[in-house]
């Protein structure tokens, strides 16, 4: 085998990075194989403008059926397709556990191939009963199909050894470390360095938004909570969250911001950041705010617990957001110590340079015909619920 590996990355949005942590692990992963010699294919949807290679990549764009049910799988089908007719890659990440059902063709084509599996995505609120029953039964083939099943934390890896008794690379996710920020850029926005509180999420249900809202309007704080996020799908929710901001003139809801300068001044500016995602695993915007040195307050949740290793405040209901709010405003000092050891903590634990050493290895590893695939084949689901 030759140094150099041919590497296909399947399953996301594609490159440039500009809609969540699947495409920012491959931006961020891909470039730096890529420096390290490898070849990446990565498959996309949009083609943008930057052309047909991006920081070294390849990019293939595809077309997908713009409906929430199909967009995901019909494009994996399209860039399934072309990588055992095209590209014909030493290795094959496929990314989402949704994915799975196109495993089995790319390793007929003799392209081994991890799957990422991400959260526990059967316990979104937004999938119906025929969703989360889909995602329950991807995940139990991805099991017995991938070479190699990649967990981005340890309870991610917990549950697949729970549920099926199978080992899980564990991988996490980079967290990208800001250390100034042009505040000028907040001018637009009316708002000022250390002034305002801060949320970045999709408007869905596991998220708590809308309970992050209620509990703030509900506390003493003086300074704003600003609210970033949307939801194309979740209507309902989205005017609960509408109603709720409505009440109190201190939350501004500005929608989604796209502009990444922009996004990284409100991480690096904010007082604290406000997290409320329950069901994913090490999360890209918990990991963006700590590593912009920004105080943090989350849901209480053993992801969560695990990524802030004991520097932050939790809440699990309205009335303890309130109580952290407040907290943090009543005892400045202790909440810029706290931003700054976060910071610190992810500068050491969350490092892309690591995160691409696991994938480079794992990828050598699967080129040389290491695979759980025999072990894993026969794996049935040992349990209908799971309480981790």
């Amino acid at each position: 085998m030759t140094d150099s590996l041919r590497i296909a990355l399947i399953g996301t949005r594609g490159i440039p990075a500009a809609y969540g942590g699947f495409e920012t692990a491959v931006e961020e992963v891909g470039r730096r194989l890529v420096a390290r010699g490898h070849r990446v294919v990565v498959y996309g949807r949009d083609a943008g403008e930057t052309g047909d290679y991006h920081l070294g990549m390849r990019r293939v764009t595809l077309p997908s059926v713009k409906q929430r049910a199909l967009e995901t799988l019909s494009h994996t089908a399209l860039s399934t397709v072309h990588t055992v007719t095209k590209a014909m890659p030493d290795v094959a990440f496929v990314f989402n556990a949704a994915n799975s059902p196109f495993v089995p063709l790319l390793r007929m084509r003799g392209i081994p191939t991890a799957l990422h599996m991400d959260g526990l995505e059967w316990r979104r609120a937004k999938w119906g009963p025929r969703g989360r029953a889909y995602y329950r039964w991807a995940e139990s083939f991805g099991v017995r199909n991938a070479d190699a099943l990649i967990a981005d934390a340890p309870g991610i890896a917990d549950y697949y050894d729970h549920q099926f008794a199978v080992p899980t690379e564990l991988i996490r996710y980079g967290a990208p470390i800001l250390r100034e920020s042009p505040e000028s850029l907040l001018d637009p926005l009316g708002l000022t360095a250390n002034g305002f509180h801060l949320v970045v999420a999709r408007f869905e249900p596991e998220n708590h938004v809308r309970e992050i809202v209620e509990g703030y309007v509900s506390s003493s704080a003086t300074k704003p909570l600003v609210v970033v996020g949307s939801a194309p799908y979740a209507a309902e929710y989205t005017n609960a969250i509408s109603d709720a901001a409505a009440r109190d003139d201190r939350v501004r809801l500005l929608g989604g911001v796209y502009d990444q300068d922009r996004l990284d001044a409100l991480y690096f500016h904010a007082f604290s950041y406000l997290h409320g995602h329950s069901v994913g695993g090490t999360n890209p915007s918990l990991l963006r705010a700590m590593g912009a040195g920004t105080a943090v307050t989350a849901f209480d949740v053993g992801f969560n617990r695990d990524v802030l290793d004991g520097r932050g405040w939790y809440f699990s209901d309205p009335a303890s957001v309130a109580s952290a709010v407040e907290a943090s405003e009543n005892d400045p000092d202790n909440t810029t110590t706290l931003g700054e050891s976060l910071r610190v903590h992810a500068e050491s634990a969350f490092s892309w340079d690591d995160v691409t050493n696991a994938y480079e290895a794992l990828a050598r590893d699967l080129a040389e015909g290491a695979s759980i695939h025999a072990r894993a084949r026969h794996a049935r689901r040992r349990s209908s619920e799971w309480n981790g």
